[in-house]
């Protein structure tokens, strides 16, 4: 809360930043990374780290071998420095790191990458080590990239629209263009160019891919189950697995192993590849609660797949108290009457947080003079969870009857509301509701989530 940032454990080439090659098990200060606002970091084997912060600058220090740290010399520091240059009027949003390549994602959706490139890791056309971070153009140039990451020595990129590139190195079918040729410009994988993919996630030598339907997708490396297929041979283009445990929300995995993760929509755990020196093929389901559990308990070696959030106790924060103020009798100065159920609000919260009621309470509207606002064209249970959005940000339905809410939102000019009500039908569709929906969307004119649901259901 402090915005300090601290290091402790090995320290082999500085790589944590303090100054020094001193280990040590205290957690120590990094003074050239204290207020920066840092809010993320990823690593290499080096190992060399970079951390990114709110404003999008990144800092790189450690290991240097390869030119990762992109200062134009090979000279490893031990303390954390502001990469400028062709970055230096860029907003960092994403970092990713292989073995000994670095690679950036900017607000603008460009990627920019650099250090070793002996396999076309860094997507220059070439095969030199990149000294400083060159945007990587060749085929995705005109792209707007969402998501990255980094295998041992390959990249993998996710466009806005679902598409996936990869380059670098493929000996293990891992780029999943259907051979094990390297590459040293981006190439599409044509086998999902009917899916569209929201998240990738990369293991040593393997790739995930995560679709907006809760699908699974791998390719590459097979040697430890990591891919979860019937088999252990390499795979040199995407097949789909996990055909069995649901929706999936998030998958994961590092560069630094062979074991992957993922979890269902209703948060169950699932690991399996290389665990703790075992050959997991079939996904296990794990009494985990999220996905750093697998990566703390049965990684090898047992590094996080990336930063972990840790909350701080900080008292009771204004945002819990909103929260808390919803449908309180005792503190509300209105009342909203929906089949004759009450739910209990302030005015004050309303205006600041919609601007339908804004107006309604800005501009004199006749409920404005009102203490009882009585509310016919919508159910109970979705106008109390539109109010309650008000308060928290988060949408208590099922997904049934978002589309009512989506609705409700669109009239009120909801924007953000919107978008939290597709996301939610789309991440809750499973086989027992898609009818449902399917009718809801039909009824509400709702073109795009009726389609959704269509190719859903084939």
């Amino acid at each position: 809360k402090n915005d300090d940032v601290y290091g402790l454990g090995t320290n082999v080439s500085g790589c944590l930043g303090l100054g020094h090659l001193n280990s040590t098990l205290t957690p120590q200060k990094v003074p050239a990374l204290c207020k920066k606002e840092v809010i993320g970091f990823a690593y290499g084997n080096g190992p060399h780290v970079l951390a990114y912060s709110s404003k999008g600058e990144v800092f790189a220090w450690g290991h240097n071998g390869y030119c990762e740290l992109a200062t134009g010399t090979t000279t490893q520091s031990q303390i954390p420095l502001r990469i400028e240059g062709f970055l230096s009027d860029k907003v960092i949003v994403e970092v990713a790191c292989g073995s000994h390549h670095s690679v950036v994602l900017t607000n603008e959706g460009e990627v920019y990458a650099w250090g070793q490139n002996k396999c076309g890791q860094t997507g220059s056309g070439m095969n030199p080590n990149q000294s400083s971070p060159r945007k990587v153009n060749s085929l995705i140039g005109g792209k707007f990239i969402i998501g990255i990451a980094c295998g041992q020595t390959s990249t993998v990129a996710v466009t806005n629209n679902g598409e996936v590139y990869g380059w670098g190195y493929n000996g293990s079918g891992q780029l999943g263009v259907g051979n094990n040729v390297n590459q040293v410009n981006p190439c599409r994988v044509m086998a999902l160019s009917n899916t569209v993919i929201v998240k990738v996630a990369c293991g040593n030598s393997h790739t995930l891919a995560l679709s907006d339907e809760g699908k699974v997708y791998a390719w590459g490396a097979n040697t430890s189950g990591q891919l979860a297929t019937a088999t252990k041979s390499n795979v040199f283009a995407p097949e789909q697995i996990l055909q069995n445990i649901g929706r999936v929300v998030d998958i994961a995995a590092s560069h630094y192993s062979n074991i992957s993760a993922a979890m269902t929509q209703n948060s169950r755990v699932y690991m399996w590849g290389h665990c703790r020196g075992q050959v997991v093929s079939d996904p296990i389901f794990t009494p985990f609660t999220s996905l750093h559990e697998v990566f703390a308990c049965f990684g090898s070696p047992p590094i996080t797949y990336k930063p972990v959030t840790v909350a701080l106790d900080v008292g009771v924060k204004v945002e819990d108290s909103i929260k808390a103020a919803f449908d309180d009798q005792t503190s509300s100065d209105l009342t909203v009457r929906v089949d004759g159920k009450d739910i209990y609000v302030h005015k004050a919260i309303l205006k600041i947080r919609c601007e339908h009621f804004r107006s309604m309470f800005q501009y004199h509207w006749e409920e404005d003079s009102k203490n009882v606002l009585e509310i016919d064209q919508l159910s109970y249970a979705v106008y109390r969870a539109f109010l309650r959005y008000l308060y928290t940000d988060q949408i208590d339905l099922p997904p049934e009857q978002a589309l009512e809410l989506l609705v409700l939102a669109n009239a009120y000019c909801e924007d953000t509301l919107k978008k939290l009500c597709e996301k939610l039908m789309r991440d809750g569709i499973d086989v027992d509701n898609a009818a449902v929906l399917y009718f809801n969307a039909i009824t509400f004119h709702a073109k795009e989530l009726e389609e959704f649901c269509f190719r859903f259901a084939l």
